[in-house]
């Protein structure tokens, strides 16, 4: 199995950069993994909310492919712990599951056909975070859930 971790929006700030690199780097120590950031829709700034999730769909939809299986990080998702993730990860692994894609929207959420193509949705808390904030905080909980499956010390559960 692969995981491929996929958002829109170039990332801004240097310290969610940072964060981005070293979870990045510790995921791949246990999987083929890497992130895909899809540029914001072209004029970005002058358009209403709906054609913005309806831009980002479309680019989205240009990567996922039908064998594909799709997670969607969002609030209207499912909440698990930590120790659930990690056994969902193994669950993915060790079933037929060839490449899992986990999404992060852009600032205004998902259209509906992402929602219609997702295999699953999760979210991360009941509390609302900025996308950018979002990568780090799944990428952290990514790397937990490969810890938690090896039985490194990282987690303390």
């Amino acid at each position: 199995m692969r995981i491929t971790l996929l958002y829109t929006g170039k990332t801004k700030k240097d310290f969610v950069k940072e964060g981005i690199q070293t979870y990045s780097e510790r995921i791949s120590r246990y999987i083929p993994f890497k992130i895909v950031e899809i540029p914001d829709p072209k004029y970005a700034g002058k358009q209403s909310e709906a054609v913005m999730k309806e831009k980002e769909a479309e680019l989205i939809l240009k990567y996922l492919s039908k064998d594909d299986l799709v997670v969607i990080l969002d609030a209207r998702g499912r909440m698990i712990s930590s120790e659930q993730f990690a056994e969902y990860i193994e669950e993915k692994a060790v079933s037929s599951t060839r490449h899992l894609i986990f999404i992060i929207g852009g600032a205004y959420g998902f259209n509906d056909r992402i929602y219609n193509r997702a295999d699953d949705i999760i979210s991360l808390s009941k509390m609302t975070f900025s996308h950018q904030i979002t990568r780090i905080v799944f990428l952290e909980q990514l790397y937990r859930a490969f810890s938690i499956i090896r039985g490194e010390p990282y987690h303390h559960g």
